[in-house]
């Protein structure tokens, strides 16, 4: 073979080479961009799993990092480990920015985990007896959820003025059965404390209950109300705003046939935030 010919088949591979180097091509054409995102096992990991196979032919390779508690996610965000997290609803992020001096920020809700109170002693919150022991993980921005149900039920007032979103259990005003909070508790342990039949009632996140085969639909004595304002957010760091891969993928979350999957798959225990 001639010298020129020789040079002109190497031109062609190496031009072939450098296109297939270039990246993968979606279903779109377009090339396809890597995002990954922490997020809790359940339910938030799952429903990501469940967005990957539309995100990829839009162009998104979705990678799921998962956490087992709350506190590394948002370090893993704000040290640019991941590109997104999905396991905290708003009260909790500002709470985080706040302590942390971090500047996390929503890029938009998902889903809700109503949360709830289990007991083996009694079938109601009144049914509690004076001075009856309740559980309470020891993650602060809960406290307001958990004070809610307790109000709407009748057995404490909360202090004027007081906004209940931020609340604490210093924050009642009365209690006349002198209901015993006790909230020193990492959340994932919750389970395993009504489990093991501790306290009279115990209070779950939906995230844990369901991770351990407890329905709070079927197996709580109260759960919040879908109203409520903690709904899960998929965060970001604010120069990731405007990333084309992470509006696809809240797009997708919020997609009405992923929202009736949520509604479906979880038969209430997590709720669609729309």
């Amino acid at each position: 073979m001639k010298k020129g010919k020789i040079f002109s088949l190497l031109a062609v591979v190496a031009t072939a080479f450098l296109l297939v180097s270039c990246g993968k091509k979606s279903s779109t054409g377009s090339k396809t961009t890597t995002i990954t995102v922490g997020a809790s096992a359940v339910p938030h990991a799952q429903i990501l799993k469940h967005v990957q196979p539309g995100l990829k032919k839009e162009g998104v390779n979705l990678k799921i990092k998962v956490f087992q508690d709350y506190v590394l996610p948002n370090k893993a965000l704000a040290g640019g480990d991941i590109d997104a997290n999905y396991f905290q609803h708003i009260p909790f992020l500002k709470q985080w920015n706040a302590k942390n001096k971090g500047n996390l920020i929503n890029a938009g809700a998902v889903h809700l985990e109503p949360i709830s109170v289990f007991s083996k002693k009694y079938k109601s919150l009144k049914d509690l007896p004076k001075n009856a022991t309740v559980l309470v993980s020891s993650n602060t921005p809960d406290y307001g959820r958990v004070l809610t149900i307790f109000k709407d039920a009748g057995l404490i007032t909360i202090k004027k003025g007081v906004d209940i979103t931020s609340a604490t259990f210093s924050d009642i005003a009365s209690n006349p059965k002198n209901l015993q909070f006790k909230h020193s508790y990492e959340p994932k342990l919750m389970p395993q404390l009504y489990k093991n039949d501790q306290g009279d009632a115990v209070v779950i996140n939906a995230n844990y209950a369901v991770q351990s085969g407890l329905n709070p639909i079927t197996k709580s004595i109260a759960i919040e109300k879908s109203s409520s304002p903690y709904k899960n957010i998929i965060a970001i760091r604010p120069n990731e705003k405007n990333n084309k891969a992470i509006k696809k993928l809240v797009k997708a979350l919020q997609s009405k046939s992923t929202q009736d999957w949520i509604k479906k798959h979880y038969k209430g225990a997590v709720l669609p935030a729309k």
